[in-house]
This record gives structure tokens, sequence and C-alpha cells, in this order.
């Protein structure tokens, strides 16, 4: 097998690695949610659900940063130096789904609380 062959195996291998790997969290975009949803609540019954998602979605984002610090790790070595490792590479999952849900969970609380004059924002991380 010729140079250009192997370099082209593993440019494949590579790019396959790559798209199997799981995003990171801030890459993760927020499935929608209706903020009719939280029409009825009160001010008080919003401010402890928004505390309750932004816990969850720490978290949660916390261990979908891990994932994707893993698959990385082991598209690295199974690139440079092993390619079974390549087998560790688990992607996305129910992580990234749950994420995804609690960010458009988030962004329905801050509407509705927008729109009722409750004051809960939440923060984003700078860009």
């Amino acid at each position: 097998m010729s140079f250009i062959q192997r370099a082209g195996m593993l440019v494949a291998a590579c790019s396959f690695a790559v798209a199997g790997c799981a995003s990171r969290s801030e890459n993760i975009a927020a499935a929608y949610v209706s903020p009719t949803a939280y029409a009825s609540w009160k001010c008080d019954q919003i401010r402890e659900e928004a505390t309750r998602l932004s816990s969850r979605a720490a978290q949660v984002s916390g261990a979908q940063d891990s994932k994707a610090t893993n698959d990385a790790v082991a598209t690295g070595v199974g690139v440079v130096l092993f390619w079974p490792a390549l087998f560790f590479i688990k992607g996305d999952s129910t992580t990234a789904a749950e994420l995804s849900r609690l960010k458009g969970e988030m962004e329905a609380i801050e509407q509705a609380s927008i729109q009722k004059r409750c004051g809960v924002t939440f923060q984003r991380p700078a860009a």
C-alpha cells in the first residue's frame, strides 16, 4: 500500500472518529419549549423552577463536557497510537437530548418571566 493510500485512509478514519464525538455542552442547541406551559404560574413558582432547571442544566452540562473530552482523548489515542481506541468513542446520547430540553425549558421560563415581569434571567456563557 502506498504512502498516499495510507494517508487517505488515515484522513478518512479521523473524519469518521471526529464526526462521532460527543458535542461540547455550549454547542448543543435548545429544543423548543412553549412559554405558554408556564403562563398560569406565579412568579414564585417560576423562580423555583428556574433554580431547579439551572442546577440540573449545570450537572448535565458537566457530564456532556466530560463525554466530549473523553471522546476527544479516545480519538487522539486511536488516530495516533492504537486504532481500536476509536471503538470507545460514544458520541452524543441521552445526555445531549436532556441538555437540549433543559435549555429549551430555561428559555421558556425566561420568556414567561419577561411576560409576567418576574425578573428571572439566566446567565449565558461569555462568547
